[in-house]
Order: C-alpha cells, then structure tokens, then sequence
C-alpha cells in the first residue's frame, strides 16, 4: 500500500531525513516511534505531500506520488488523496460547522460529491463510530475522545486504502488511549493499511504489527524506543 525508497530531506543545512525505505502491507498497522527531531512528522508530511522530499520515490497504492524527489501534479495528486486519511495530533477540526459539516465538508468541496452522497456516507460513518446523536454539535461540545473520533470520521468518509495518524493520543486524557486503540485495529480488520507516528509505548505495542524507530532521519527496526 505504501513504499517510500531513499527518501531525502533537508531544511537548509539540516539533513532531517537521511536516505529512508519503508513499506506498508495491505491491512499493516505500522507505528514510528522516537525522539522528537528525529524525522517522524517530516515522513508522514512527505507521504501526504503537505511537505516536499528532496529526493527518493513514494507509491501509494500503486500509484507514483514523488519520483526522485518530483512530485505529481494536481490532477493526479487529487487522485492519489482519495487513498489517503490523514488525522492531525490537535484534530482540526473546523470550530464554526457541526460534526456533519465537518465530515461532509471535503466530499463535496474538494472531491464534487453530491450533498445528498456525502451527508449520506457521513452518517454510516457517525453510525459506526458510535457519534451519529452527536452529528449536530459543535467541536467545542465534544470531549477529547470525541473530537478524535470525529477527525478520523472526517479521514474515514472518503474511504481511503491508508490511514496516517500523527500522535493520535497525545491531546487525550490516558483514560482514552485504549479506545483510540481499539478503533485503530478494528479499521485494521477492514483491510485498511495504517502508518502511526507517536511518542506513546504502551499505545504502539497495544496496535502495531510492527514498531520502526526513527532516529537522526534514519529508521531502524526491531528496536524499542524509551522516552
């Protein structure tokens, strides 16, 4: 689902990712750990193109994303997003539109879904999260845990082949990481591939498949990271 092959980054002189290879089997739970400064949230913004590579190759789904460090244009990256799910560590959600509109938002803006479609999908979607009696509130009447949910609604609503998650945990109460968990593998059933960047050990162990440490731009494997 995804293969990323001698990606390269710098921001000015420093060398933040160093020559990375990595991939993500369909259904994989894959979890990156380290040392803030390491690289972790650089790959993942290279892998959903919200930041450039220098150099090396990402595929997703099949699909070429960069190509030695040249990346697709707009129509086809467009194309490339519908496989992806991206969910942000502070949510972003939009504080001025219901839980609704913030999952009905991208479908029909971005993607020229019908409202009927999107409200439709996004309502399966709050079904299954267990949030539908929540579809008319406000970000700002929702706990923590919900807020979460309803990021990864927002992801989930397109469908995507792949999920990345950016410390998916660190803006919830402790209470709450095993429900996020819980949700992160049943997604895992359903045959979607997951890439996770955290800083959480106990969280990493209870969902990955597999545990990559990301140190000085560089990833090692079978290693445990230690805060």
């Amino acid at each position: 689902m995804l293969k990323i092959n001698n990606v390269k980054k710098k921001f000015g002189s420093a060398e933040v990712l160093k020559g990375v290879d990595l991939e993500i089997k369909q259904g994989e739970i894959l979890v990156v750990v380290g040392h803030s400064g390491g690289g972790k949230t650089t790959l993942l913004r290279c892998v959903n193109a919200l930041e450039h590579c220098d150099k090396g190759d990402i595929e997703i789904n099949g699909k070429i994303l960069c190509k030695d460090g040249k990346y697709v244009d707009k129509k086809n990256l467009k194309e490339i997003r519908k496989d992806m799910g991206l969910v942000f560590q502070n949510f972003n959600l939009f504080p001025h539109m219901t839980v609704l509109e913030n999952l009905i938002e991208a479908p029909q803006r971005v993607f020229g879904w019908t409202k009927e479609d999107a409200i439709k999908k996004a309502e399966e979607t709050l079904g299954f999260l267990n949030l539908l009696e929540k579809k008319d509130n406000y970000p700002f009447e929702l706990s923590g845990g919900q807020k979460q949910r309803v990021a990864i609604g927002r992801a989930l609503v397109l469908e995507p082949k792949i999920m990345c998650f950016d410390e998916p945990t660190s803006a919830l109460d402790p209470g709450l990481t095993g429900e996020v968990a819980n949700l992160i593998k049943s997604l895992s059933v359903k045959g979607m591939s997951m890439m996770i960047i955290t800083h959480d050990m106990d969280f990493a162990k209870n969902v990955a498949d597999r545990i990559v440490s990301m140190n000085a731009g560089k990833l090692q494997e079978g290693l445990i990271f230690e805060e």
